[in-house]
């Protein structure tokens, strides 16, 4: 079937609470990051939930999701953007506008429900199982994706699969063996992912 590799590793658990401090990254960021072998930081996307803390403060302690268009509301702040911007960064801008209303005012954010930017997903069409887009995360292979959309419907053309990469101002293609992957258990079909990646399942044609 081609769905028993999926299967033995369904276990895996793919969705994490993310809590990442730093500067800010973009796509190429990430991807120039993972190149060197550094993990890249979590960028904020749209329908990203957040957590946020303000210490001493339980009133506007609030959990929130991002907007489409990018942006939050909480207590004493409305519209903030949020996207684009990492979970240090935008509560340095929360403690900011508190600061007009609370003493010195101390703010976390935590990511606890993620999607990440656009050039920060790995998205997946065609015949998967469960079609979505996936927050990118260092080491992140083709078999992590098969698993995280649940392997490939029976009308899947795993092995005429593609990965489209954007390399420069070029997009790729480059065709993968699903079936050899999921079926056969070729390793060598394991290939990396990168952020902004888009695969690509056909359906078979008989």
């Amino acid at each position: 079937m081609k769905n028993s590799l999926v299967t033995i590793v369904a276990g895996v658990i793919f969705g994490i609470t993310v809590l990442i401090s730093g500067c800010a990254g973009t796509g190429a960021g990430a991807a120039a990051a993972t190149a060197k072998g550094v993990a890249p930081e979590y960028v904020i996307g749209p329908g990203d939930t957040l957590q946020i803390f303000v210490w001493h403060n339980p009133e506007v302690s609030v959990t929130v999701p991002v907007r489409p268009d990018g942006r939050i509301s909480i207590p004493l702040v409305q519209d903030l953007v949020a996207a684009d911007k990492t979970p240090t960064q935008l509560a340095h801008e929360i403690e900011k506008r508190l600061a007009r209303y609370i003493r010195n005012p101390m703010v976390t954010v935590i990511v606890t429900g993620y999607v990440g930017t656009f050039s920060n997903q790995i998205r997946v069409v065609g015949q998967a199982a469960k079609p979505q887009a996936l927050p990118y995360r260092q080491g992140m292979t083709l078999l992590d994706v098969m698993i995280a959309v649940g392997g490939l419907t029976q009308y899947a053309a795993g092995n005429r699969a593609v990965v489209v990469r954007r390399v420069g101002s070029k997009e790729i293609k480059i065709p993968v063996k699903l079936d050899s992957l999921l079926d056969g258990g070729d390793i060598k079909a394991n290939i990396p992912m990168r952020p902004g990646d888009i695969l690509i399942i056909p359906e078979s044609w008989f």
